[in-house]
């Protein structure tokens, strides 16, 4: 509390709302005294709407900074790793050296999954998207756990936590090798997090697969870097799942599936996409021109943030990553050289460069899963994936705190009340 406050007038009557202040960010009006003077606030897409306290994330798009726990993303990308900043954003501070071994040690040893969830997935077709198979898979979870449910129990909270880290890899790993009718395979507990993943992605069993360490370090990267975005549309979507008391696992299954909407989590394939549609660096300045045409539909994809008016954060460590991938792999591919092409030309075109349009994260990351040899249809899995801390975090915060079920309003605009009317006399 401030001890400001701000007046509404509304015809004769008046109404004062308390202001509250944040470590960082604007102050924050109190509007929940409108409702006993009989008016909604409307705010479409919650566009200045603080619908939480948090203090897990901060983002402020207009100056290009991300804090986890005060943190920029940027040093936790380039000196700390996956895991780390998973116990940071859990826990709300960096761990000890002790601290970190134990959780890195907590966390592989809960990997496998249960035996029987193999038989959930053979119940998908095999050519069933992945992300319809992991809202599937994650939600049924909770018929497997019945010893960590009661989400009242901080202990049963912390072990559901562990459990959906820990196990995410190994689902999603599975969710890939089902849609390519090869076996499933089992998690090491010699592997690093991500190298666990990568081995789980693409070792059979009648070969041996060795993981590369700068394979390995981008996708450990790319994890950091999706690990939590603040109150985003699956953010939000859990939040709000949770505050009905529904377990952990449906609501980070609800996570999943508002991620999977193109306009979230599926840029990235977006931008592949895209990529596709131009076909040929020959083609690049007829694409450019559609795009600076105001008659045209034409989009750029991968360039510019809802949130970040300047530069996405996350942007310049994953092009150093992405740098690092096509520099160790040595990959000739058209494609990657037309997105390499369409880089070049956005970061120096007056156009682009005066609308701000920079290279986002969903530009190099698609970039990078395609380098490794990641289907398209897996991008948003590990979107998801690397996400899932920040859905926990958010969803613990909540429960470790007094809330109210989330119930948004409306602005009525339907037909008045109206008496109904017999169907022979219509």
């Amino acid at each position: 509390m401030t001890g400001k406050t701000a007046t509404l007038t509304v015809g004769d009557k008046s109404i004062d709302l308390p202001i509250y202040s944040g470590t960082l960010g604007p102050d924050v009006i109190d509007v929940k005294d409108v409702l006993s003077n009989g008016y909604f606030t409307y705010d479409p897409g919650f566009m200045a709407t603080s619908a939480c306290e948090s203090k897990i994330t901060f983002i402020d798009g207009d100056k290009g900074i991300l804090l986890h726990r005060g943190y920029p993303i940027d040093q936790l990308a380039e000196q700390s790793d996956y895991l780390e900043t998973c116990y940071l954003l859990l826990n709300g501070e960096l761990p000890n050296a002790e601290q970190k071994v134990a959780f890195e040690k907590l966390i592989t040893n809960h990997t496998m999954v249960h035996e029987q969830l193999q038989f959930f997935y053979r119940g998908f077709r095999r050519d069933a998207h992945p992300m319809a198979v992991m809202c599937g898979v994650v939600g049924a979870l909770s018929a497997f756990y019945h010893d960590s449910l009661d989400i009242n129990n901080p202990e049963h909270r912390h072990i559901a936590a562990i459990r959906l880290i820990a196990k995410m890899p190994t689902m999603a790993a599975m969710s890939y090798k089902y849609s390519m009718g090869q076996p499933f395979m089992y998690p090491r507990n010699d592997l690093s997090y991500s190298e666990n993943f990568l081995h789980m992605m693409f070792a059979t069993p009648c070969e041996e697969y060795k993981v590369n360490p700068i394979i390995a370090k981008a996708m450990d990267r790319i994890f950091v870097l999706h690990a939590d975005h603040e109150q985003n549309a699956s953010t939000s979507t859990v939040r709000l799942t949770g505050s009905t008391g529904a377990n952990p696992y449906a609501c980070i299954a609800a996570g999943i599936a508002a991620l999977w909407g193109p306009s979230h989590g599926g840029a990235n394939e977006a931008v592949l996409k895209m990529l596709d549609e131009i076909g040929d660096v020959s083609n690049l300045d007829n694409f450019i021109a559609r795009v600076k045409d105001k008659n045209d539909s034409t989009k750029l994809m991968g360039f510019g943030h809802r949130v970040y008016k300047n530069f996405d954060p996350r942007a310049k460590v994953m092009k150093q990553t992405c740098d690092e991938v096509l520099t160790a792999l040595g990959i000739n591919d058209p494609q990657l050289e037309l997105a390499m092409k369409l880089e070049e030309i956005a970061l120096n075109d007056e156009y682009f460069v005066k609308r701000k349009l920079y290279p986002n994260v969903d530009f190099y990351s698609g970039i990078i899963l395609k380098a490794i040899g990641i289907p398209t249809s897996m991008f948003t899995v590990i979107f998801a994936l690397g996400r899932t801390p920040g859905w926990i975090a958010h969803w613990l915060e909540m429960h470790s705190a007094s809330y109210k079920i989330g119930r948004p309003r409306q602005l009525y605009t339907g037909s008045v009340q109206r008496d109904f009317v017999p169907v022979d006399k219509r």
